[in-house]
């Protein structure tokens, strides 16, 4: 999944760019005066405080335009006849029923590093549309070649301009010929919702154009004569929030029976939740030889095999080797969402791989988040990130980052949330920038001390392509930090990973050893203060 050439652009400006900030104050205006919503800033503040990001992300042209690719491509294979037929006859009843409409909100969840590129998921109900129309309102730049690259207010004007003409689009597809005149906004306990406060944005958004608009939970519906009721509103259109993908749960019954009498439009809804949200389909849509024998073309399939991680079904009798390999690995339910019981490999115990092995899950190569420096006063704070294009119809309305700690995003971050994504210019030095430049230094710890270990030896061992005869029956805490450079010289940590390291008789690596240790892989202060002595100090001797 390597890029083509480019200017390396996104690493700079997200390592070493900190002119734009959310101005709380412009925020605070978005969110109530111009949307008329008072109360709403504080409602954030006091239930979500980590909903906005502090600083934006800077993407390429290049890397703008290859999520779209990779997003047209999948659009391509979901209309194929052949496609649909093998996804569908696995999928719930439900699913075959067709509705029309397309779908509103599919979220295509992307990380992207300056080398690499994958798509890790797929959501049909993506929450954060309104929320980053009113973000982008609420930048504030300090130089003016920053101010360059932040989009007109007109823009954010523009989105939500193109949600409500989706929304009418859905209801016409749908097979009605009249005027959409409601649309109810649905989600288990709405108000207890995370992201209530964007319920209320989309209320008032389509109020604004002439929809009445209410918030409900599934339960707060009746159906009569072919209609769909809240109260004595009659329902045309729902706007699907639930996780109850499929409407399987009893609280859903009287949606489903709507739904399946066309007595009103859903959306999203369970065939596009199976067409393209399944985990499991990324195992189809990322193999070439599945590709092949459904006819994708050649061309599509290469875009599709370079940007989708390869994915597979946890089975049972892969056990042993998805074991070996799992510190490259990502473990996901494939009905889950919102990175729930999702796990790295490398954090798995062994409790937690029998849970998986008992069914339910894919195993997906890790594509690294890409990192964004939020603070460049020590200790440097970085963040990581992930990219999502909301995608209507096959193409992309808006993208968005989520800045995040820990393995999956959470909104809990201090300094982390949804922050915009700005495309870069062509050449970082028009802006002043000089390029960051990084290196990985990897260090072997044992009762005996700290010594370094050449990254291409590293690579070579663990290839298999050499021994290291020195340390042959004995184990190690493999250390790896990945350094930014200023002038040549080690400037900052940007990531570290701590792992086992085990060699059998003749100095070979020896996997299974290293994943039988059930002690966890941690150095001691006085080890950390020796590999930071050797990184850090100008005493420090050479590196072999």
């Amino acid at each position: 999944m390597t890029l083509a050439p480019s200017p390396v652009l996104m690493e700079t400006l997200n390592s070493e760019c900190f002119c734009i900030s959310l101005d709380t104050a412009q925020l605070r205006a978005a969110l109530e005066s111009e949307v008329g919503q008072p109360g709403l800033f504080d409602l954030i503040q006091d239930r979500c405080p980590y909903l906005f990001a502090a600083r934006p992300v800077f993407l390429s042209r290049e890397q703008m335009a290859r999520m779209a690719q990779v997003v047209k491509a999948v659009e391509s294979v979901v209309e194929m006849p052949a496609y649909r037929e093998e996804i569908l006859c696995v999928a719930p009843a439900i699913a075959r029923h067709a509705p029309g409409a397309r779908g509103v909100f599919f979220g295509y969840d992307f990380h992207v590093t300056e080398g690499a590129l994958g798509l890790i998921e797929i959501n049909t109900n993506a929450g954060g549309a309104m929320l980053n129309a009113m973000l982008s309102r609420a930048q504030h730049a300090c130089c003016a070649a920053v101010q360059g690259l932040m989009p007109a207010p007109a823009t954010a004007d523009s989105l939500e301009q193109s949600i409500v003409a989706m929304f009418r689009r859905e209801w016409s597809l749908g097979g009605h010929e009249r005027p959409l005149r409601s649309i109810a906004i649905v989600d288990e306990n709405p108000k207890q919702q995370y992201l209530y406060p964007e319920f209320l944005l989309f209320q008032r958004l389509f109020e604004r154009h002439g929809l009445r608009a209410v918030i409900a939970g599934p339960t707060d519906f009746s159906l009569r004569e072919g209609v769909l009721w809240h109260g004595d509103l009659a329902i045309d259109l729902v706007y699907n929030r639930l996780t109850d993908f499929y409407l399987a749960e009893p609280a859903s019954a009287t949606l489903r029976e709507a739904y399946l009498g066309n007595a009103m439009v859903l959306t999203p809804h369970p065939q596009a939740h199976a067409l393209y949200a399944d985990k499991r389909n990324l195992a189809l849509l990322g193999n070439a030889t599945r590709l092949q024998a459904l006819g994708v073309p050649q061309a599509t399939q290469d875009i599709l095999v370079a940007g989708i991680p390869a994915t597979e079904l946890v089975q049972p009798q892969h056990a042993e080797r998805l074991w070996a390999e799992r510190r490259r690995l990502f473990f996901k339910p494939f009905a889950g969402f919102g990175g729930r019981a999702a796990y790295r490999g490398d954090k798995l115990t062994k409790g937690v791989w029998q849970e998986i092995l008992a069914g339910g899950y894919v195993a997906q190569a890790l594509v690294a988040p890409g990192a964004r420096v939020v603070s460049k006063h020590e200790p440097v704070q970085v963040l990581k990130f992930d990219l999502r294009d909301y995608v209507y119809d096959g193409e992309v309305q808006w993208v968005a980052a989520r800045l995040y700690q820990g393995q999956t995003t959470n909104f809990r971050t201090p300094g982390g949330g949804f922050a915009p994504v700005y495309e870069g210019p062509a050449d970082g030095q028009a802006m002043g920038c000089t390029p960051a430049r990084h290196e990985s230094r990897l260090f072997l710890l044992d009762a005996s001390g700290v010594q370094s270990l050449a990254h291409d030896r590293y690579v070579a061992l663990a290839r298999g392509e050499a021994a290291a005869a020195e340390f042959a029956g004995h184990r190690f805490v493999l250390v790896d930090w990945y350094l930014r450079l200023s002038c040549g010289q080690p400037e900052s940590v940007v990531n570290e990973t701590c792992s086992w390291l085990a060699f059998d008789a003749q100095g070979l690596l020896d996997p299974h050893a290293a994943h039988a240790i059930d002690e966890p892989a941690a150095p001691t202060e006085a080890q950390w203060a020796q590999v930071r002595a050797m990184v850090f100090s100008d005493s420090a001797p050479g590196f072999s």
